[in-house]
């Protein structure tokens, strides 16, 4: 390999997934109230922290971001053994993890003289980050230098587009994505809200009256915006993913990709599921669902 990759955890590949890859994941970190924080995907897995949010509905967990010495850890080895080091992190909009890495980065080239190490803020999150991931390792795997692989990357955040729903106003009320009254009328007419992701921001796709409603509303947003921006989707990586519940899941998946069969497209090639991260769960609650894609690499 010409270089190493280094991710956040936000990019719910899964710490087994990221280590098949050969690449090194540095912990999100995530607490309920005064407890003690968790590292993601390492202190606990993903699974039995949404099992926890379920158990104690209205309490609000919350997340920190990695530490310049969580990054120094996972940076020196490589440095000190000359290793180029290509690292990708969470939107820097929604976090500092950017900031931590790139001052770790900055350090290591002052005690390392040379030390190539390549910092992206991958202005994405959750699926859409780790499908960036995964092409940044096939992009390593295929033989290309850092500086190759990081200008075959640069286009593709652009392409993102993330469309998905939750269950549970509360906790977007408690983000502050919504307002106390918006929550509370929503949640009495039993509304759910459809949430998209694209340039880098979360944006409204408007609202659905119950969950069948809204998980059909988010395949129907899906399938709209590929017709519209004639996608062809040979050249699209698509990711479906969840929070808690894995049965409601697979059934919606199964639509999404027999909805693409009926639309006349080719079923996608599609990996494991992505199983949406505490990074992201904080603020949607335990019900997460939806589906993504973004642009592969030339």
């Amino acid at each position: 390999m010409k270089f190493h990759i280094v991710s956040d955890s936000s990019c719910d590949l899964g710490r087994e997934r990221l280590e098949r890859l050969g690449v090194s994941m540095v912990s999100f970190y995530a607490a309920f109230d005064d407890e003690v924080y968790f590292r993601e995907e390492r202190d606990i897995p993903t699974h039995r922290f949404y099992e926890m949010m379920a158990q104690r509905p209205g309490m609000f967990p919350k997340t920190s971001m990695p530490t310049m010495d969580d990054y120094l850890e996972a940076f020196r080895p490589l440095a000190a053994q000359g290793v180029p080091i290509l690292c990708i992190c969470l939107n820097a909009q929604f976090s500092g993890s950017w900031q931590s890495a790139s001052s770790a980065a900055e350090e290591l080239r002052e005690e390392f003289p040379g030390a190539s190490i390549q910092v992206l803020d991958s202005t994405l999150a959750t699926v859409l980050q780790g499908m960036y991931v995964e092409q940044a390792a096939a992009l390593r795997d295929a033989g290309c230098t850092l500086e190759e692989a990081v200008e075959s990357l640069a286009p593709l955040p652009a392409t993102g587009r993330i469309f998905f729903t939750t269950g549970d106003l509360d906790y977007l009320r408690h983000g502050g994505r919504i307002g106390r009254a918006a929550a509370a009328t929503g949640t009495l007419l039993k509304v759910k809200p459809l949430i998209g992701y694209k340039n880098a921001g979360l944006i409204s796709d408007g609202i659905a009256q119950g969950r069948k409603k809204s998980l059909a509303k988010v395949r129907e947003l899906f399938f709209r915006h590929i017709q519209r921006e004639g996608i062809d989707l040979n050249h699209y990586r698509i990711a479906t993913g969840f929070g808690l519940d894995r049965e409601e899941h697979a059934a919606f998946a199964e639509s999404v990709y027999d909805g693409l069969l009926e639309l006349g497209f080719d079923r996608p090639e599609v990996k494991c599921p992505y199983q949406i991260g505490v990074t992201i769960g904080v603020h949607t609650g335990p019900t997460p669902i939806g589906v993504g894609l973004i642009q592969k690499a030339g």
